[in-house]
């Protein structure tokens, strides 16, 4: 088959009419012109502007036939029927031109639909076409490299790689070790790091052992120096393509991290400004810029943290596929407990990293494409970054939280749902960079991470809430979207009332502050409180208005001021400190004292756990010492405004004697005086007025006050 190669204009002009057909709903298939033109259109003869062009046409091409199979298979199928036959000709041609075409076609195919390129790939005598391409053509480093990129791709693919055997293994090799031409060395270097990774995932798998070609520190190296030296568009996207695989070994990330030359030329391929790169096509025409952004993930990541049940099940597996004898199982044992992939090893690459101009590489990247895959590893790089929290302000100064937004609007913008009871599909990676921005807001002011702007504020309630409320988000994430909001409910009473109007949030948080865990029962009562004291709508259904609802409510805090958690107490009584503001609460709250004699002293436990009984049930003697510890001058506050309110708020003679009586039975009354005394001559002690006030409340219903000497 021979066929003349169109020049560039007209090449660019035929794939410009075959895009504008593939959007008509009854254009069915190529014309032989159309089809020859764009297999041939990734030929090296051809400028880039042509395999940008062609990539955008085959990727239209394969979208459609997708959409209209159904399932995937029979979307595979029918981009095989298209391209098979004129593809495999090509490879099988006596022309180098022909077989060039059909080689570099085949390999950018991989990039665009590897289902249907890997079928093509596995069909009888096609491979042994592409390696015999080489014989053929033995002086032509053009079919070298398409070869080279062909294996690579194939590499990738598992049942693809299972084709490849030592032969080719060997050819790379040789090809990668050469120095001659460095494009080709990095082509060959990355179909290596492919082959060697997947087949050691393979052999993981089925629980035996594979030999390494080359050691991943040596195929890094070679990498880098290519990074370094090379100015070739083509050897960069490779050598960068390849260190994006070995930059998971902790070795290797070690020693590119202490590299500031390399770290400088990765970070230099990042473009700066939107358009300055092709933006849409960086997975498809092979730019470094994924690449890029994965090896920044790489090198600050930290290990998976694992609850202890997950841990159990890790080494279950783990003993389940290691061999007896060693091998491949106890090489991924040794891997990952690594001491250089520890916390502080990835503490100070993070830091190194972050000097050498990381942050800017990534908030760039952001700026530089709108492509969902670069975004969301800027995403997990970030959140990876900011798990230092001395890192944090730098980060912020970089930029960080306003990529973290524009990366969270570009997810959620997909995912509105018209239905206000829906879940939106979100997966776990796609909470990273949520969970990264609530980081940057619990440690930093509003104003730091948003801006003065307060839409920026409001717009990230809904993330939080997303992130704190979806099934698919894990505890820490729920914890962290907990803290995040309560310090934006801090900013003003209208951050408070939307993020208490935001859907699904109050039911989950009141789940949360029964939960075991006690930072994340301690994150959804301070979360709870804020929102008591901001939003008049909280503050009315946790005890403002009557009824049986708000009445559990003040039963679920009253019974938080009783916990073995100090912050948890601190929050759960500032919440009643300003519920009981409201005599409705204070009605509720006597009726709790009255069915289970438990208000009382829970709330002079606050003022002085010494000389107040504990509520009935709970008296331990071996307690006295614990709860002399539990002492707090920000509890006792608390605890004399709730009594000095409660008093107060008591509006039924008989009951008010009641609760006198009882306070001074269980020492409640001497609590008062002996706070009073500590404040000594600071007339400007909080405690001081409302100490007082109780006091003279209960000189007023026939208590005697005994001052102490």
């Amino acid at each position: 088959m021979t066929t003349v190669a169109p020049d560039a204009n007209v090449a660019l002009n035929v794939l410009d009419a075959v895009l504008k057909k593939t959007q008509d709903k009854a254009w069915t298939a190529f014309s032989p012109d159309e089809l020859s033109t764009l297999i041939a259109s990734f030929s090296p003869s051809y400028p880039v502007a042509v395999h940008s062009k062609a990539y955008i046409v085959l990727a239209a091409y394969c979208q459609r036939r997708r959409a209209e199979g159904g399932t995937p298979d029979e979307g595979t199928r029918s981009i095989c029927k298209t391209f098979e036959t004129p593809v495999t000709s090509r490879i099988a041609d006596t022309e180098e031109r022909e077989a060039l075409a059909g080689l570099t076609f085949l390999a950018a195919l991989f990039d665009v639909d590897h289902l249907s390129a890997s079928a093509i790939f596995q069909r009888d005598g096609v491979l042994e076409s592409v390696m015999d391409t080489l014989d053929l053509y033995q002086n032509s480093r053009h079919v070298d490299l398409a070869v080279a990129h062909v294996l690579g791709r194939a590499a990738g693919h598992k049942a693809c790689r299972a084709l490849l055997g030592t032969d080719h293994q060997k050819w790379l090799e040789w090809k990668s070790r050469q120095t001659e031409d460095a494009e080709l060395r990095a082509a060959a270097a990355v179909a290596l790091v492919k082959l060697a990774n997947g087949s050691s995932l393979d052999a993981a798998e089925a629980g035996g052992s594979t030999e390494q070609p080359m050691e991943d520190a040596e195929l890094a190296a070679m990498m880098k120096g290519l990074v370094v030296d090379t100015h070739e568009a083509s050897s960069l996207a490779d050598a960068v393509e390849g260190l994006a695989y070995v930059s998971t070994n902790p070795a290797v990330k070690e020693m590119l991290s202490k590299d500031s030359a390399f770290l400088a030329k990765l970070f230099a391929l990042v473009p700066r400004r939107k358009g300055s790169a092709a933006p849409a096509l960086e997975d498809l025409a092979g730019s470094p810029l994924y690449g890029t952004v994965v090896i920044i993930a790489n090198l600050c990541a930290y290990r998976p943290r694992l609850s202890p049940e997950e841990a159990q099940l890790a080494k279950l597996r783990r003993m389940a596929k290691t061999p007896k004898a060693g091998g491949q199982g106890a090489q991924v044992k040794e891997q990952e407990e690594d001491p250089l992939d520890d916390d502080e090893h990835v503490k100070v690459r993070g830091r190194r990293i972050l000097d050498a101009g990381a942050m800017e590489a990534l908030t760039s990247a952001v700026r530089a494409t709108d492509s969902r895959a670069v975004r969301l590893v800027v995403g997990k790089a970030i959140l990876s970054l900011v798990e230092e929290k001395e890192n944090r302000g730098k980060v912020l100064q970089a930029g960080g939280a306003k990529a973290l937004i524009t990366i969270i609007q570009g997810l959620l913008s997909a995912t509105k749902p018209s239905d206000p009871g829906k879940v939106p599909q979100l997966d776990a990676s796609d909470f990273e960079p949520i969970q990264a921005l609530a980081k940057l807001a619990i440690t930093a002011s509003p104003v730091q991470v948003f801006g003065p702007n307060e839409g920026a504020l409001y717009d990230a309630i809904r993330p939080f809430t997303l992130m704190l409320t979806h099934p698919n988000a894990n505890l820490l994430q729920r914890f962290e979207a907990m803290m995040a909001l309560t310090n934006l409910s801090s900013q003003s009473p209208e951050a408070a009332s939307r993020i208490a109007r935001a859907d699904g949030l109050m039911n989950k948080v009141e789940l949360l502050m029964l939960e075991d865990h006690t930072l994340v029962r301690r994150a959804a009562t301070e979360l709870v409180c804020n929102l008591i004291a901001g939003c008049e709508e909280i503050f009315s259904k946790w005890g403002g208005s009557k009824n049986t609802a708000s009445k559990s409510k003040l039963q679920v805090l009253v019974a938080l001021c009783d916990v073995d958690d100090l912050p948890t107490r601190l929050a759960a009584s500032g919440a009643l400190a300003t519920l009981t503001a409201s005599p409705e609460a204070c009605e509720s709250l006597l009726e709790l004292q009255n069915e289970r004699h438990r208000v009382l002293p829970i709330l002079g436990q606050l003022i002085n756990p010494t000389v107040v009984q504990r509520p009935p049930g709970d008296e331990d003697e071996d307690e006295e010492e614990e709860q002399e510890s539990r002492t707090d001058p920000g509890l006792v506050h608390r605890g004399v405004v709730c009594v000095r309110n409660f008093y107060h708020g008591i509006k039924n003679k008989a009951a008010e004697m009641e609760i006198a009586s009882e306070s001074n039975r269980i020492g409640l009354v001497r609590a008062l005086v002996l706070a009073m005394k500590d404040c000594g001559v600071n007339t400007n002690s909080p405690v001081l007025w409302p100490a007082a006030e109780s006091l003279k409340w209960l000189l007023g219903h026939g208590v005697e006050v005994a001052v102490p000497q």
